[in-house]
């Protein structure tokens, strides 16, 4: 059973869409939007095996192609009081995974519980009651520094969320991740050795800078600390090297293939096979 799931369209220009089993079936955000989340029929059930569709056109319009990239929680979400505020979580301690729902309460240094029990590498938290950037934390980022999956733009330093630990994400009262009242969602990633890896590289401005994650990636998604989009790489769609069919978190553009922006998965990493700036410009940073 899916605890997220994220649905873009492949052969039309169109949002990426994500509901998941926190926040309930119909309740959808879009990535490239700061719009509040609405209520679809795209997920209109999480099954033991997958999950079912509903008319929704932006994921489920006759003859169009589609990508679903699903990640695993741990079912119904239970209070986890870790935090000062208190949080709904589910969560996956064996993939690194956990969803977290909040209630803002404004007061800077606050914390959410996010229930990984190690150390928090990516938290991406959207306000899901108004119009919010959504903001993305990183322990491999700078203190106090952060990203917004739903720009292109490199990395702020704007205090928003404060860093984290091995329990919790600290947040300011920024209302868009702490309004008082405001109602909020956190996708939480954490490494898992053999399974999944959040990690950085520095860009050589020459092809053949390889990229060690202990594992052949199924999933890639990678961003410039500058400016660039999260583009997203997989082994459906390309099921063979060069993986070259990219989507971006924040943008609706139809997947597009090419030279400039492709990547080889090997079996223990992967390496960007461009010099192209959002992926591999000398002296730039980058987090996947």
């Amino acid at each position: 059973e899916p605890g997220l799931v994220w649905i873009k369209p492949r052969s039309n220009a169109d949002s990426n869409f994500l509901w998941d089993t926190v926040r309930g079936t119909n309740e959808m955000i879009i990535t490239n939007s700061n719009g509040p989340q609405y209520n679809r029929t795209g997920v209109t059930a999480f099954n033991s095996n997958g999950f079912t569709l509903g008319n929704y056109a932006g994921v489920n319009t006759s003859g169009y192609t589609y990508v679903a990239w699903n990640f695993k929680a741990g079912g119904a979400a239970v209070a986890n009081t870790d935090g000062t505020i208190s949080t709904q979580v589910s969560v996956n301690t064996t993939s690194g995974f956990s969803i977290s729902k909040y209630t803002g309460n404004g007061v800077s240094g606050a914390t959410f519980a996010h229930g990984l029990g190690s150390q928090v590498n990516l938290s991406i938290v959207k306000r899901t009651d108004a119009t919010a950037y959504w903001y993305v934390y990183s322990s491999l980022l700078p203190s106090n520094n952060n990203l917004y999956l739903n720009t292109a733009d490199g990395k702020q330093a704007d205090g928003v969320m404060l860093g984290g630990n091995t329990t919790t994400v600290s947040i300011s009262a920024s209302t868009s991740v702490n309004a008082n009242g405001g109602q909020y969602v956190a996708y939480n990633f954490t490494s898992k050795p053999g399974f999944s890896k959040v990690g950085s590289y520095t860009g050589s401005g020459t092809a053949g800078n390889a990229v060690v994650t202990g594992f052949e990636p199924a999933f890639l998604m990678i961003k410039s600390s500058g400016s660039g989009g999260w583009h997203m790489y997989d082994n459906k769609r390309n099921p063979q090297n060069p993986r070259d069919n990219t989507l971006e978190a924040n943008g609706n553009f139809t997947q597009s293939i090419s030279t400039s922006r492709n990547f080889d998965f090997y079996s223990n990493g992967f390496q960007p096979k461009t010099t192209n700036s959002e992926f591999n410009g000398s002296g730039v940073t980058y987090i996947y």
